[in-house]
């Protein structure tokens, strides 16, 4: 089989051009979908990650990697789709209630759709009902929610007790710039992560962890 290493070069110099470029011709070759998200934009993104939390990346290059990623997806996932192949994990994502940034939560979503996950993106202002239905709509396994300002940190833990309540089973994990490690513990999520690639890293876990 011919390298593709040329996809995981676009995706990690956030080439979208390359990026899609590379992934029409490893179809036309009739390589593997799977195999082209397995050896080579997982990893690309995981470097990405890398190197962002080694500061040799920052936001504007995770957001354009992210971006090249998500072109190259676009053309795959109708063929995974109707190979039955299933994603790493299914997360809802959203800035939760009263919050309308969404920067951090953005890259996120990229993270994790670049480590095989399916994402469903909510946006900002994020109810818990909406989170709920969501969730419940998708099969999802994983809840993901962001805050970046203090005073909308409280709309974590009603987000998380209406969905105790819901009696839904499915793990929450929590991040934003004010949120730390214990508050996290504090109202009952199952995990925090501080950077986007942990978030990955904190994903995959818990899906390990349930499987």
């Amino acid at each position: 089989m011919s390298s593709f290493k040329h996809l995981y070069d676009a995706i990690l110099n956030g080439d979208s051009k390359a990026a899609v470029a590379a992934t029409k011709e490893a179809l036309a070759a009739n390589v593997d979908p799977l195999e082209l998200i397995t050896q080579y934009m997982i990893p690309a993104m995981d470097e990405v990650g890398r190197l962002f939390e080694a500061e040799e990346y920052f936001v504007p290059e995770l957001l354009l990697a992210g971006r090249a990623m998500k072109g190259s997806l676009e053309l795959l996932r109708p063929l995974l789709a109707a190979s039955g192949a299933q994603p790493t994990g299914r997360v809802v994502i959203g800035t939760v209630a009263g919050d309308l940034h969404d920067i951090g939560k953005n890259l996120v979503a990229s993270m994790l759709e670049g480590g095989g996950f399916e994402v469903t993106d909510l946006g900002s202002d994020v109810r818990p009902e909406q989170f709920i239905a969501a969730a419940r709509e998708k099969n999802a396994d994983i809840i993901a929610l962001s805050a970046l300002l203090t005073v909308t940190m409280p709309s974590m833990k009603k987000t998380i007790d209406a969905l105790r309540d819901s009696g839904l089973p499915v793990k929450v994990i929590i991040g934003g710039a004010p949120v730390t490690r214990q508050y996290a513990e504090q109202i009952g999520a199952d995990g925090y992560g501080e950077t986007a690639n942990s978030a990955v890293a904190l994903a995959r876990q818990l899906m390990k962890k349930a499987s």
